[in-house]
């Protein structure tokens, strides 16, 4: 069964669809099926692989409200092992209408889980908010990565989103792990990215990852083309960054998979 990952933070502008998007890209191209949700009603990550959102006529709200099977809308992107499940604007009044549901913390998760069959990963990404839809991601999914931009306000709001991962692990999903925090828009040239990263990497030690997204005009070029970043430059800095997360991912849970595989075999067959 694949990975479900959710790329969440209530703040905006931090890297949080780039990351989405070029993340599964790269998945993709490193040989693993990937699924790309798109669960912002703002549907980027639909046009940033190359779908005109006006021109979708269904998405994930005809999945969690209509009841509409997700395998019969997935789309094949352009990007070597990359599907996505794709967004509209009709997702706005989502979360409206999921508020009267009975359980509505978990509509992704019984409308979605059964997809992690068919993959080996599957990216979330979510709005801007702490809303229900990212709630229901986050239940859904097995971890979250936060993107955290290497400027000022990098710290601001973030202990709001630990504190809501923590009550989903209690509450709502036990098994839902911090995959990573992933430092973004990185400038070698200000002192201030610098401080940034230190700051982050002191209080968050271990659970950040050791890729830094840099700031990369070809990134932000991209999505007007409709293109992931391995499509438009392959040889960018930002399309290295993002090979580099996916390799680093990739090793990190093969790691993990390897470890629980020794401990289930001890289980079973003893020493």
């Amino acid at each position: 069964m694949g990975k479900i990952i959710t790329i969440a933070n209530q703040k905006g502008g931090v890297g949080k669809t780039t990351t989405a998007i070029n993340l599964s890209a790269c998945l993709g191209v490193l040989d693993k099926k990937t699924l790309l949700i798109d669960a912002d009603p703002q549907a980027n990550s639909t046009s940033g692989v190359g779908f005109e959102p006006r021109d979708i006529n269904k998405g994930i709200y005809n999945c969690i409200i209509n009841g509409e099977n997700p395998k019969d809308l997935i789309l094949k992107t352009k990007s070597p092992n990359l599907d996505l499940l794709p967004s509209h604007i009709d997702l706005v009044g989502a979360e409206i209408e999921m508020i009267n549901l009975e359980e509505r913390e978990f509509v992704f998760q019984k409308t979605f889980k059964h997809l992690a069959n068919d993959y080996d990963y599957i990216l979330i990404d979510c709005s801007p908010s702490l809303g229900l839809l990212t709630l229901n991601s986050l239940t859904l999914s097995d971890s979250v990565i936060i993107p955290v931009q290497c400027e000022y306000f990098a710290l601001e709001g973030l202990g709001k989103l630990l504190n809501t991962i923590k009550i989903v692990q209690s509450r709502l999903n036990k098994s839902l792990d911090i995959e990573g925090i992933l430092l973004t828009m990185y400038d070698t040239r200000l002192r201030l990215s610098n401080q940034v990263v230190e700051e982050v990497k002191i209080h968050f030690q271990q659970l950040v990852f050791d890729t830094i997204v840099h700031r990369n005009t070809r990134l932000g070029e991209a999505p007007s083309h409709g293109e992931t970043i391995i499509m438009h430059d392959a040889s960018s800095k930002g399309a290295v960054n993002y090979l580099n997360l996916a390799k680093e991912l990739i090793k990190k849970n093969l790691t993990e998979n390897t470890v629980n595989e020794v401990v289930n075999n001890i289980a079973v067959n003893g020493f």
